[in-house]
């Protein structure tokens, strides 16, 4: 067994790639040989291939769907694929503990940990647990949650709830950077439009819309989805990217208040940089109401303002937008005292005392 090897696993969107992004750097500081075990073609591959201090390793995955699908029949034999490498490869490895963040591929990972005698942690970001998450509980040694509501939805003697974990870097978001990259400027507020890894054509096109109204007040920048840039649109003030990655900390920086999505992991890191936050969470009708109850939780704590998926339009969305900015020294005293280090060096800590 290596004294200093250890696994990691998450794919299938950034929000199950991001805490890991936080706490591999902890341990290649340390000297650990860390490995990331994702899909072929990823999102999580993207983000962690090539990163120093990091062996990143491909496998076969199966979608979990909870829908009627042809590739349903497909799936059980991708996923029993993907279970026999990552045995293979956890055999080969020896790794002290695997981490977990969830999604689809992590499922095989965590159940081969099981097989090979590996301990395996796992971390739930969303009010509710999700089906991967929910699959690979019942092989997980521990099981940590970022919301305390989410205890109740798992295996008592397995759960402990830790808060959220926040990447360090976007702590050293520079502002003057983001100014160079995106060309505007300082004589206007800062809208940072954010619908994730893969858009929101919603969103898009509401803010799309709304720019003739919003770009009198504010500056507002875009990050519309893989392939969801409108190179029509050429407005001074508005600048618009399909996705960012190092670059996120200072658009961050620079921003004063935020729209996005409501996956758990983003608007964590909102709170954490002190950022009044509009939340447009995805519906039922689309997902599995995950974001909706993260938002509802949220704007309880006086953290966000809320506009559900259904109801955006250009002038639902700017009457939110406005009311966020005039109000958005409240929302940061609601905000003042959420700490999130202790919580990133709790799950350190937590992953140590779990090794073999």
């Amino acid at each position: 067994m290596s004294q200093k090897t250890i696994v990691f696993t998450g794919g299938g969107t950034a929000g199950h790639v991001v805490v890991n992004l936080a706490i591999m750097p902890e341990f290649i500081r340390e000297g650990f040989d860390v490995h990331y075990i994702g899909s072929y073609e990823g999102i999580e591959r993207d983000l962690v291939d090539g990163m120093e201090g990091v062996t990143y390793h491909g496998i076969a995955t199966g979608k979990l769907r909870r829908y009627m699908s042809v590739e349903n029949m497909k799936d059980p034999f991708r996923v029993l694929k993907g279970l026999g490498q990552a045995r293979r490869l956890l055999k080969q490895l020896k790794p002290r503990v695997v981490f977990s963040k969830g999604g689809f591929v992590s499922t095989p990972v965590v159940m081969a940990s099981r097989l090979t005698g590996v301990p395996s942690i796992i971390h739930e970001s969303d009010y509710t647990p999700g089906l991967a998450n929910k699959i690979a509980s019942k092989f997980a040694r521990h099981i940590l949650t970022t919301f305390p509501e989410t205890n109740q939805h798992l295996p008592e003697k397995k759960v402990v709830n830790v808060g959220a974990i926040v990447r360090e870097e976007l702590f050293a978001g520079d502002s003057e950077q983001a100014l160079a990259m995106t060309g505007l400027s300082r004589d206007k507020p800062t809208v940072l439009v954010m619908g994730g890894s893969a858009g929101a054509a919603s969103i898009n096109q509401a803010v799309r819309q709304a720019l003739p109204d919003l770009l009198k007040q504010y500056h507002v920048i875009h990050l519309c989805g893989k392939e969801k840039r409108d190179d029509t649109i050429n407005q001074p003030g508005y600048v618009q990217y399909e996705y960012v990655t190092d670059e996120l900390k200072d658009l961050l920086a620079l921003a004063d208040v935020v729209v996005s999505r409501a996956g758990a992991n983003a608007i964590f890191e909102f709170l954490a940089l002190k950022k009044p936050m509009l939340l447009i969470p995805l519906s039922k009708q689309a997902s599995r109401g995950d974001q909706l109850l993260n938002a509802e939780s949220f704007n309880k704590r006086g953290y966000a303002d809320v506009l559900e998926d259904e109801e955006v339009d250009a002038t639902s969305l700017t009457d939110a937008v406005n009311r966020l900015y005039e109000n958005r020294e409240t929302y940061q005293e609601y905000m003042a005292s959420y700490q999130p280090q202790k919580t990133k060096d709790d799950v350190i800590d937590m992953i140590k005392q779990t090794m073999l």
